[in-house]
């Protein structure tokens, strides 16, 4: 069998964020409806940053494989990193290698569209104001996916850095036809949003509970291994709490590891995955007042997914 290659460039050209957020969407209520239980992604430091091994399997499209990743600090973009790397995709039924793609292109855009995916499941009907926290490549990604699944009126942008977070919002109002409001402090940003996004590196809490107005929906997505919190563990325990996969945000996500440790939650404030939620097996949110949040670590299904998706472009 022939191995299809997709780099970085063939990656962003094919894998298209609609198409991405169906594929998603599948793998999603795979993982928790149909798949086995799955591998725990593998992350150790290296002398310059850290490298991740994210094996698994989506028997739902007859595939398995993994994501080789090294996250490593990036000199065009201070204080931010990149995450390089592929994804090899096998054939489930002859376990020959089927696609080898570049991860950084699959990651940006597939973790956008988990979290469309998400806000489409467990924000409200009327959501008008999304604020996206954060400057870096991901907020870019999310710019792109959430207009996708909720009509925001407005659209509300924080960031470290004034001029990256400026020029991104130039940037994506070009691209996007619409505007991008740029706020001066993330409070501002949080206290007027109907949906929040917090696409960070911070290991100190950007978003606190004090400044979430009831029936917000809330995606945590910077933080994605024990250290990063984007939210207090106030926010965390008032919340209804949904996870891409329960295993490994009990072992991995850092602000559920927080407030378990301060004991304002325990295992149980993990009330579903949100595969669970896209099959009806578990509600998401209940009424409209409800905080909710969903914790984002990313899953190799959602990669293999992508991959998937990319070999049926190409071969198109």
């Amino acid at each position: 069998m022939a191995i299809s290659f997709y780099d970085a460039a063939e990656v962003e050209a094919l894998l298209d964020y609609p198409g991405c957020i169906e594929a998603v969407r599948r793998a999603m209520i795979a993982l928790s409806t149909t798949e086995r239980p799955q591998p725990l992604r593998q992350i150790f430091k290296v002398e310059n940053g850290t490298y991740g091994s994210m094996p698994g399997e989506l028997a739902a499209l007859s595939t398995f494989g993994a994501k080789l990743v090294s996250v490593f600090p990036d000199p065009e973009r201070p204080g931010c990193t990149r995450h390089q790397g592929v994804v090899v995709a096998y054939d489930g039924k002859t376990g020959a290698v089927s696609c080898i793609a570049d991860a950084e292109q699959i990651t940006k855009i597939r973790t956008a569209c988990a979290t469309a995916v998400a806000t489409d499941a467990l924000a409200r009907a009327d959501s008008d104001v999304l604020a996206i926290i954060g400057s870096g490549v991901q907020s870019e990604a999310h710019l792109h996916a959430l207009p996708l699944v909720r009509k925001f009126g407005e659209i509300l942008l924080w960031g470290r850095s004034p001029a990256r977070t400026r020029a991104l919002a130039d940037r994506m109002h070009a691209k996007l036809g619409r505007p991008i409001t740029v706020v001066a402090e993330p409070r501002e940003a949080a206290e007027r949003a109907d949906v929040i996004c917090t696409v960070t590196s911070s290991r100190e809490p950007v978003v606190l509970a004090e400044w979430v107005k009831t029936g917000t929906h809330i995606n945590l997505v910077g933080s994605s291994y024990l250290g990063p919190v984007e939210v207090d563990s106030a926010l965390v325990a008032k919340a209804r709490y949904i996870a891409d996969y329960r295993p490994g945000v009990l072992a991995q996500a850092s602000e559920l590891a927080v407030a378990r440790e301060a004991g304002l939650v325990d295992d149980s404030h993990v009330v579903a995955e949100i595969g669970e939620v896209l099959a009806g097996r578990i509600a998401g949110r209940e009424n409209d007042e409800q905080i909710t949040i969903y914790k984002s670590l990313g899953h190799v299904v959602q990669d293999l997914a992508a991959a998937a998706y990319l070999q049926g472009r190409g071969r198109g």
